[in-house]
């Protein structure tokens, strides 16, 4: 195999367009070669012409890795290759890595290896070649770093062709790191109703457990004009509801001289009747110096009440050790404050158990913190050391106790029931998805908590009024209100499902996935 460290030297500065390429390989035929002794032309036999192969893509992690993973997709399918959901047809695949847990990256690897034993061709991606790219499981494998999505065809080119590259540089203008790629490339979402924004990449915290920081760095945030320009777009496209994700939303504009409020202001100035925005997760540090200007923005009609603030602990010493730049009551305050007055708003928290020099006694505070404010949506996870971070040095708590406290804080999650006392209350509800069991469809109400509705065709996309009928530990049950209006908030039809984004009509409808493909393309 031919290795090439990189391709920054192959690539013209006049880059082509998806258009251009595939128009381009169209009129691409092999030359015939003539046998010496033969009268009959043949193809040449190595001959290998990309962009004409299936594709097959996972994607493991957070909101921003899956935002990573539709633009791929859609630069590829945009490009001509074709986006499959079966990994066994594929001629290659596209591995989108998370670092965050142990698991995610025995996932990957294991991928990794099931692929070499399929004999497929392998590009990586996300935050584990980023942060760790000599790992030896990598070694001779192509790697896209995480600023450099929109180089996604090159590098998947050279791969089809049998040579390992590697692209993981950082996007810069005058010497200043950029959010990332541009916001305007070809996507395929994996709900077409569904749009993720990336409002900046990387972050200021320097958390001792973290390996995240080593793949997206240091805060790059994208100017507040290209992120209401990308939601225009998709409302455009029929999209009803956009997520704003980062590693920390609440640090948004600290380096470009702005800030979370000032952006959500113009946001909601673009989003139509009926379309609901929410707020991705914030660090409590960042969120205090907005909080009166969150409040309002939170407390708007096509805002979800809706925000996702770590803890990670209970205990002000655990924090410290963490170097999460904030205690207890700082975080108290952020929630008092917002629940205060945003009557009715869901706090979703983090809670890390088994921290390195965690005892039983700041173990028993976090349960405290949990018992006092009854989380409706807690994310529990078990501390995992993660290579080269300053926790993964620090003296482990036994794996046992990890174990059971994790077990302990879930038995007492599961031990209340934040839903009951909604039985016979009417909500409005805006339905994007279908649910894991394809009973019903999904829907959210103002408070960003899960309604589901009978699966009738017509709900899909739109506002409905529900009678609340049944509740469970992570959702409800809504039936139609009768008489009641269903709105549509969209201001054009959607995509069809696989359908690239933010290509021309008539070039989005040739690149057009199957309707079937695009379920499998973020795992």
């Amino acid at each position: 195999m031919e290795d090439l460290e990189d391709i920054e030297d192959m690539v013209s500065g006049q880059e082509p367009t998806g258009q251009e390429r595939q128009a381009a390989r169209r009129s691409v035929v092999p030359r015939a070669r003539r046998r010496k002794q033969e009268t009959v032309e043949e193809l040449q036999a190595d001959s290998v012409i990309p962009g004409m192969q299936k594709i097959w893509m996972k994607t493991w992690g957070c909101s921003h890795n899956n935002s990573d993973g539709e633009y791929m997709a859609g630069q590829l399918a945009a490009s001509g290759y074709q986006i499959t959901e079966n990994p066994a047809e594929a001629d290659l695949w596209l591995l989108n890595s998370c670092t965050v847990k142990n698991p995610a990256e025995d996932h990957f690897r294991n991928s990794i290896k099931k692929a070499q034993e399929q004999e497929k061709k392998v590009v990586v991606a996300g935050c584990v070649p980023q942060a760790q790219p000599r790992m030896e499981y990598l070694k001779g494998l192509s790697v896209i770093g995480v600023q450099q999505i929109d180089r996604v065809v090159e590098v998947v080119d050279e791969a089809i062709k049998g040579h390992s590259v590697r692209l993981l540089g950082q996007k810069k203008d005058n010497g200043k790191r950029l959010g990332g790629a541009r916001l305007d490339l070809p996507k395929i979402r994996k709900n077409p109703l569904i749009e993720i924004i990336s409002i900046n990449t990387g972050c200021l915290n320097a958390c001792t457990y973290c390996k995240t920081k080593h793949a997206r760095g240091e805060l790059a945030s994208y100017p507040i004009e290209e992120l209401v320009e990308r939601a225009r777009q998709s409302f455009l496209e029929g999209v009803c509801e956009i997520w704003l994700t980062s590693e920390d939303t609440g640090a948004y504009g600290k380096d470009i001289g702005t800030d979370l409020p000032s952006l959500l202001w113009r946001l909601v100035e673009v989003i139509p009747e009926g379309a609901m925005l929410r707020l991705g997760m914030t660090n409590p540090p960042y969120i205090l110096e907005h909080l009166e200007e969150m409040a309002k923005i939170l407390g708007h009609p096509r805002v979800f009440a809706f925000l996702h603030v770590p803890v990670q602990s209970g205990s002000d010493s655990v924090l410290m050790d963490m170097k999460r730049e904030y205690c207890v009551a700082d975080f108290r305050r952020v929630v008092d404050f917002l629940k205060d007055r945003v009557p009715g708003i869901t706090i979703a928290t983090d809670i890390i158990c088994g921290f390195p020099g965690e005892t039983d006694a700041d173990f028993q505070e976090t349960l405290n913190l949990v018992k006092e404010y009854r989380f409706p949506s807690l994310f529990i996870n078990q501390f995992y050391p993660r290579p080269g971070t300053p926790a993964a040095r620090m003296e482990q708590v036994p794996a046992q106790v990890k174990k059971q406290r994790t077990k302990e804080l879930s038995q007492l999650f599961h031990s209340y029931h934040p839903y009951e006392h909604k039985v016979g209350q009417r909500q409005h509800v805006l339905v994007t998805e279908e649910s894991f069991d394809a009973q019903y469809y999904v829907a959210h109400n103002k408070f960003y908590e899960q309604v589901l509705v009978p699966k009738s065709p017509e709900f899909k996309g739109k506002m409905v009024e529900v009678e609340i009928y049944e509740t469970g530990k992570h959702f409800m049950k809504g039936r139609p209100v009768e008489d009641s209006e269903v709105f549509t908030p969209s201001i054009a039809q959607p995509l069809r499902k696989g359908e690239v984004s933010g290509l021309p009509n008539e070039d989005s409808k040739a690149m057009n996935v199957p309707c079937d493909t695009a379920k499998g393309l973020m795992g």
